[in-house]
């Protein structure tokens, strides 16, 4: 099936200069960006994103980490688009990530793991529309 995800490269892999590497992966995997942009989330809106976890106790240092420099957040398309993501991008802890995923590349820890992903159609629905209207959206 046809869907999309959202994609985020977090503050880490932008200070490292890992963006166009990590956006002609996506190229390369056969995602097709759909709608992009690079934005400084404020600590609110991090803490909107995150909500979710708001009763973990990373849920500070995550949301503190999400503010601390721009992020690119991307509309990925293709078939079974948050599975082929969530694989691509690899395990939460980079350390235990799997050879030549994004995180094990481009991650330093659980918290500085260079990429975000949608992890199910629910969450996507949720997260696309946070940061992209539809009309926004190719």
């Amino acid at each position: 099936m046809q869907e999309n995800t959202l994609a985020i490269i977090k503050p880490d892999a932008f200070r490292k200069n890992h963006l166009g590497a990590i956006l002609a992966r996506y190229e390369k995997e056969g995602f097709r960006i759909r709608a992009g942009r690079i934005r400084w989330l404020s600590l609110r809106e991090a803490e909107g994103f995150y909500k979710v976890h708001r009763e973990r106790p990373f849920f500070g240092s995550l949301t503190q980490f999400m503010a601390s420099g721009p992020v690119m957040v991307l509309v990925l398309h293709k078939e079974n688009a948050i599975l082929e993501h969530r694989t691509l991008m690899g395990s939460t802890d980079p350390g235990n990530a799997d050879p030549n995923t994004l995180r094990k590349l481009y991650g330093a820890s659980i918290e500085e793991n260079a990429v975000h992903g949608s992890d199910s159609p629910e969450s996507a629905r949720f997260e696309i529309p946070y940061f992209f209207p539809e009309s926004e959206i190719y």
